[in-house]
């Protein structure tokens, strides 16, 4: 009768995630040297009894299962493991919970790794990648600009703006918008009110955001890339006005001046983003099938 309580607590919680966000792996890169120690983080687990999985790619590689994690005691289950470094990895408590531990890095170590849960709902999270180095390798936060996107080819009553991170290391940055109303506060700006588009070279990473425009209320959006070293938001602000009082497009050469290094880097941007789209689309739809196939052949 004692257990009766707690199972119908444990379906309660089910019914309440049932509709799983992704889950959360807040660094998108972690640097560490040789010999030393590192933990990755999976938020977001939120259904009872969860377990964790945690997976390694390296590159050119396939995902490969290294262990699980009992999010309610910490106890891992490597036993349908055949990863050759198995047992370099463990668990350890902090307070963002349970979470993979490397106590000594070795550089073939170097790889991403993402972390799945037994909650169908909940997509596998985006991967966090440590840099192995033989020395020490400072962290150079990005210099972020931001600038209106030139019209051609964005969708019919829509706006695009811009946002370049460059001079980074390590190179992996993850982009995120806000905007502001005029006399209003800062909002996030949620993934259904706008569409973005991501292009990352050696070097450079850029995103352009599709936003449809608002026929009442015109906003200014600041870009804001999460990196290693820290988040740094872009030192200008971008103002998209009410639909109504939108001016005729203009040619391109008639657009204020874009405050890039490389122009030609600007409409290689512009060009490859909207070519690649419905590719990058497909691609990550591939990738996510395949994954899964895997866990379920594993």
């Amino acid at each position: 009768m004692l257990l009766l309580p707690a199972a119908a607590l444990c379906c309660l919680c089910s019914a309440l995630v049932s509709m799983a966000a992704d889950l959360i792996q807040d660094d998108a890169s972690l640097t560490r040297r040789v010999g030393g120690n590192v933990s990755f983080s999976c938020g977001g687990i939120q259904q009872c009894g969860s377990y964790v999985y945690w997976y390694q790619k390296k590159d050119k590689d396939t995902f490969r299962v290294i262990l699980d994690i009992d999010e309610r005691n910490g106890n891992i289950d490597k036993s349908y493991s055949s990863h050759p470094q198995k047992d370099d990895f463990s668990a350890v408590k902090t307070q963002k919970g349970w979470e993979l531990e490397l106590k000594t890095i070795k550089e073939d170590h170097s790889a991403t790794y993402y972390c799945s849960s037994d909650d169908e709902d909940a997509s596998m999270g985006p991967g966090t990648k440590l840099i192995v180095t033989a020395s020490e390798q400072q962290v150079v936060k990005p210099v972020v600009s931001v600038y209106p996107a030139a019209p051609t080819g964005r969708p019919e009553g829509s706006s695009s703006l811009l946002c370049l991170a460059s001079d980074m290391f390590p190179p992996l940055v993850r982009f995120s918008w806000k905007r502001q109303k005029e006399n209003g506060s800062l909002e996030e700006l949620h993934p259904a009110e706008g569409e973005q588009l991501e292009l990352r070279e050696t070097g450079h990473s850029a995103t352009i955001l599709f936003v449809q425009q608002q026929e009442s209320s015109s906003y200014k959006y600041s870009c804001y890339v999460k990196h290693e070293g820290g988040t740094v938001k872009a030192q200008t602000e971008q103002e998209l006005p009410a639909a109504a009082s939108c001016p005729p497009e203009r040619e391109p050469a008639d657009l204020p001046a874009v405050q890039l290094t490389d122009w030609s880097f600007q409409s290689q941007c512009r060009v490859k983003l909207l070519l690649l789209l419905y590719t990058v689309l497909i691609v990550k739809s591939l990738l996510y099938c395949c994954g899964l196939s895997l866990l379920m052949i594993g």
